[in-house]
């Protein structure tokens, strides 16, 4: 086979195999993306062959609680009718841990389970201890005072004498490890035992202690595995599809998923929804903007401003009045009908009435907003901040000797951030399955398509050329042919004598 050969059959070769490569490249054009989304959501429905079931059944990130309370400065000039002093302190930080049992796969293509939580105390990420003494309301006294305006005077006599009698005042100075997790009181087993539906816990009080070593309810979700379009959304909480907590339908009704993971393939028009069983109600949030999270593109998403407005300022809130101003939330229907409001952190986002009457609150975006930062492909949280505060409704009841003369004002107690980030191998193995595979295939495709295309311009370029060499042959062979025929006419013209009278005409090379 000679060099000519040779190099016409590499250009053929070359030639198919480009062909081949922009075949492909065409293809994958075509089907990637479709493989890309069966693979995502082969990987983020709850089920156990799934990449994420494990990251769903027992979460790997770590998240951490951190409780910030408001030391009250003059408890005894509040009894006198003057405005609330408080300083913050804090955080005093917890290691959250959450895990699932009881998971039973159904028929109708959910899964019911239970989320348990048990919180550790991290004194080196902590500003204080636990046995941080903290002056702040008294809960039971103060709150049943509340509950007990309308009743009769002769009642509210016998409850300021239980008061006396049980040491019970308007303020108390507890340890944090007692305000979170629970402290015995023989008040507490006295209303118990003559009150046993008033307080739904029988043994210690504290303002977390249902929430550590116990769970959440029984949640029962949509798992996607035969239906995706309903991923992840509660189907049920507690067995039922909606509570009766509020005053309207809509406001009662459980929305969204259980704010652990969205469905996959988010826009920005999208918005999360999920149900807290803490503020007893659905929740919606907003998307804000773009953004990145170690090299991860994420949405951020943030709470509206009407989340905590009450019925005047959004009417679709109306169902969780009786409200106050505006930025506070009424929970006492879901905690034993204590006066217990929600909000933001110093009471950011709500009326300027809330923090003008409190001294010592700085409301601030930066520091008391809330955020999601989801990776909107999968629908997975990767950094998670939300923030809430816990406050109480207190005023002076005519028959108690207790409040003395507080005027009516919603007392911040504490706020808290539960917060947690996607790390370590937990974050390479989602990187490098969910993020950088079907990046790489994604490019994949058009690679493939521009190699085949360069190298289908081989033969044509070679074949170009060969046409362009095989015309300049033919054509300086087609001259040099004229030229000898010229030479040779010339060569005659010289040897024949010329007729007399006529012009030799010189012969042109």
């Amino acid at each position: 086979m000679g060099s000519r050969s040779r190099a016409r059959w590499a250009a053929g070769a070359l030639g198919c195999f480009g062909l081949l490569c922009a075949v492909l490249g065409i293809v994958m054009i075509a089907a990637v993306p479709s493989i890309i989304k069966q693979q995502i959501l082969k990987n983020v429905r709850i089920d156990p062959g799934s990449l994420s079931f494990s990251m769903w059944k027992e979460i790997p990130i770590p998240f951490y609680f951190s409780a910030y309370f408001f030391d009250i400065i003059n408890p005894d000039e509040i009894l006198k009718g003057e405005k609330p002093q408080v300083r913050e302190r804090g955080p005093y930080v917890y290691r959250e841990f959450r895990h699932k049992r009881n998971i039973t796969f159904n028929d109708n293509d959910t899964v019911s389970y239970r989320e348990y939580r048990n919180f550790q105390f991290q004194p080196d990420m902590s500003n204080g201890l636990e046995s941080d003494y903290i002056v702040m309301p008294n809960i039971l006294a103060l709150g049943a005072s509340v509950m007990m305006e309308d009743r009769p005077m002769s009642l509210k006599l016998i409850m300021t004498l239980i008061f006396t009698t049980f040491n019970q005042r308007a303020f108390m100075n507890r340890t944090v490890g007692e305000i979170m997790w629970g402290y015995e009181d023989p008040f507490i087993q006295l209303i118990n035992k003559y009150f046993p539906d008033m307080f739904p816990f029988k043994g210690k009080f504290g303002l977390f202690a249902e929430l550590n070593n116990s769970d959440s309810g029984l949640f029962t979700v949509y798992t996607g595995i035969k239906n995706f379009s309903r991923i992840h959304l509660v189907d049920k909480w507690n067995g039922i599809s909606k509570v009766n907590y509020w005053h309207s339908d809509q406001c009662n009704m459980i929305n969204g998923t259980s704010g652990q993971m969205w469905a996959p393939f988010m826009t920005p028009e999208y918005s999360l929804e999920f149900y807290s069983p803490e503020a007893c109600r659905s929740m919606k949030l907003v998307y804000e903007a773009q953004g990145t999270f170690a090299g991860i593109p994420t949405y951020r998403f943030k709470a509206p401003d009407t989340l905590f407005a009450n019925g005047t300022v959004y009417p679709p809130n109306e169902g969780f009045c009786p409200c106050l101003e505006s930025g506070v939330q009424n929970v006492s229907t879901c905690r034993f009908n204590a006066p217990l409001f929600l909000s933001h952190p110093h009471f950011y986002n709500a009326d300027s009435v809330l923090a003008q009457a409190v001294l010592g609150l700085d409301p601030s975006e930066k520091e008391h907003s809330l955020f999601l930062d989801i990776h909107p492909v999968t629908g997975i949280p990767m950094n998670v901040s939300v923030k809430l505060q816990l406050s109480l409704y207190i005023k002076a009841v005519k028959g108690i000797g207790q409040t003395g003369q507080i005027k009516p004002v919603v007392l911040p107690l504490l706020w808290f951030e539960e917060r947690g980030s996607m790390e370590g191998k937990t974050l390479e193995m989602f990187y490098t399955q969910l993020v950088l595979l079907p990046r790489v295939m994604r490019y994949a495709q058009y690679v493939l398509l521009a190699v085949g295309c360069v190298l289908l311009l081989i033969p044509i370029v070679y074949h170009m050329r060969s046409q362009e060499k095989c015309y300049l042959f033919w054509s300086s062979s087609k001259k040099g042919s004229k030229d000898k025929e010229a030479m040779q006419a010339y060569s005659e013209s010289l040897m024949t004598s010329a007729p007399k009278g006529t012009v030799l005409q010189e012969a042109r090379l």
